[in-house]
């Protein structure tokens, strides 16, 4: 299999954050497990591993525990430190890298085309127009065109953690991108994620998840509130 969103993931998933909030990195790999399970048990398609509140180490322990345990979730990483480390988790059994950019400056083009020749088969999720990434400067088309050279799916957001993205900006994308894969990377809960979903093809959640807390542990009740909501 080539580097194609819609061949790894089935129409319209969900995928769950894991910050890797604990005291110390052994409850933080627990507590990864146990929001493995969670999302498992309640339908989520994908996870991402992410260093928000852990460290690289952590990271890697994570995937490590995660590979061991064996899971039926679409696994991919994303970090926030050295954002290229995600290509060398591929022993890990990581399918995909999310990036909370795919244009310069955030990325050095050359060294990131390097990389992806090392991990040829991990699909890139970029972000354009991402939340707390200072903008280009170019019009939409160009930032839009430039990350679709870039990546396999486009992931964008409103201003912040947890804030809704406007659903104004992703019909934007929508017009601009044709029918190549967007994914709305914030803001989602169980009241806007039928018609968000209605426009993007993913859906990446994590504070929702956790009552608006990225230290707290993932609510199960939210999480099925959340899958019921989008079926129904």
């Amino acid at each position: 299999m080539g580097r194609d969103f819609f061949h790894l993931f089935p129409e319209k998933s969900v995928i769950g954050m894991i910050h890797l909030a604990g005291r110390d990195g052994n409850e933080r790999v627990e507590r990864a497990l146990e929001e493995i399970s969670i999302y498992e048990e309640e339908g989520v398609h994908g996870v991402i591993v992410e260093d928000y509140h852990g460290t690289t180490r952590d990271v890697a322990n994570a995937l490590s525990s995660i590979k061991k345990r064996g899971t039926s979730l679409i696994t991919g990483v994303n970090f926030l430190s050295y954002h290229y480390s995600g290509f060398s988790c591929e022993e890990y059994g990581v399918k995909f890298v999310q990036l909370d950019s795919v244009q310069p400056p955030f990325i050095n083009v050359e060294i990131y085309n390097q990389m992806r020749i090392l991990c040829p088969k991990a699909v890139v999720l970029g972000g354009i127009r991402f939340k707390y990434i200072r903008p280009s400067g170019k019009s939409l088309e160009e930032d839009i065109c430039g990350g679709m050279s870039r990546c396999e799916a486009i992931v964008t957001t409103g201003e912040g953690t947890g804030l809704e993205t406007p659903t104004e900006k992703l019909r934007e994308f929508r017009r601009v991108m044709g029918k190549f894969p967007l994914v709305v990377g914030a803001g989602i809960n169980d009241v806007n994620i039928r018609e968000q979903m209605e426009i993007c093809d993913a859906a990446i959640v994590g504070s929702y998840f956790k009552n608006g807390d990225t230290t707290s542990k993932v609510s199960r009740g939210r999480v099925r509130r959340l899958m019921v909501a989008m079926h129904n």
